[in-house]
């Protein structure tokens, strides 16, 4: 299987769908010069191990799309810790509505995201190198966001405190980890309190690798009204039912 052949997209359309996310060829082309790039600069400069072309389908692209059904349309998005441009570019090509910032301390890798950007021609996304609590500095306005995501965390709890002061009201945090265990989410909750956060982890497992993974959700909720909520069932996302905080 080659990168950007039509059985690579069917691929992954095909693996999307059982996560319930439904695209078709005309995302899958971007994702296909998305994926050259990467190998063409990975052969220079490192961004990713990751070189065969079903894992780059799989654990890059598809997972990438795994939250795309907790992101709203119009939504401005902050993808904190971008790297090589996931989840950041494939939910701006899945969601064109979306407003997106990618942003990465290492200018090796906002360079290769600003090249894919310009080749792809994507408007109103940006990448910039700056680390997160540099992002408010110098602005002279506030900053804040309807989403905010990171993918493949190490540790869980410095993201959560870092993305709460840059949360627009209403707004939601998405953590995407391989896996999440109960003394992190603890940590969390001591940075996210119930009675202004809700917090909801959803696992699943990737398509064919049957790979680990979660997601957890952090919403901020506001005089305690009911919100919206996501689930993964059977490893297909679905809108879950309205309830309280």
């Amino acid at each position: 299987m080659e990168i950007g052949s039509r059985e690579w997209q069917r691929f992954i359309i095909d693996n999307a769908g059982k996560l319930g996310i439904v695209i078709d060829e005309g995302i899958t082309a971007p994702f296909s010069i998305h994926a050259s790039e990467l190998l063409t600069w990975n052969r220079k400069i490192n961004l990713t191990a990751i070189t065969n072309p079903r894992d780059i389908a799989i654990k890059h692209f598809v997972d990438s799309l795994a939250p795309g059904g907790c992101i709203p349309d119009g939504a401005r998005l902050l993808d904190i810790g971008s790297g090589a441009g996931f989840p950041g570019i494939p939910l701006k090509i899945f969601k064109p509505s979306i407003s997106v910032l990618l942003i990465d301390a290492v200018r090796k890798k906002i360079n290769f995201q600003k090249h894919v950007l310009r080749t792809l021609g994507l408007g109103n996304i940006e990448a910039r190198q700056i680390r997160t609590e540099n992002l408010l500095k110098g602005t002279g306005q506030a900053t804040s966001f309807d989403v905010i995501i990171s993918r493949a965390l190490s540790d869980l709890q410095p993201f959560v405190k870092s993305a709460l002061p840059l949360l627009a009201k209403h707004g939601t945090i998405i953590a995407m980890k391989g896996k999440v265990n109960a003394k992190e989410l603890d940590a969390v909750r001591a940075d996210a309190p119930k009675d202004q956060y809700s917090l909801e982890v959803e696992r699943y497992k990737l398509p064919l690798i049957r790979a680990p993974r979660a997601i957890v959700i952090i919403k901020h909720l506001h005089c305690g009204t009911t919100h919206r909520k996501y689930k993964i069932r059977r490893g297909i996302p679905q809108r879950w039912t309205t309830r309280k905080a």
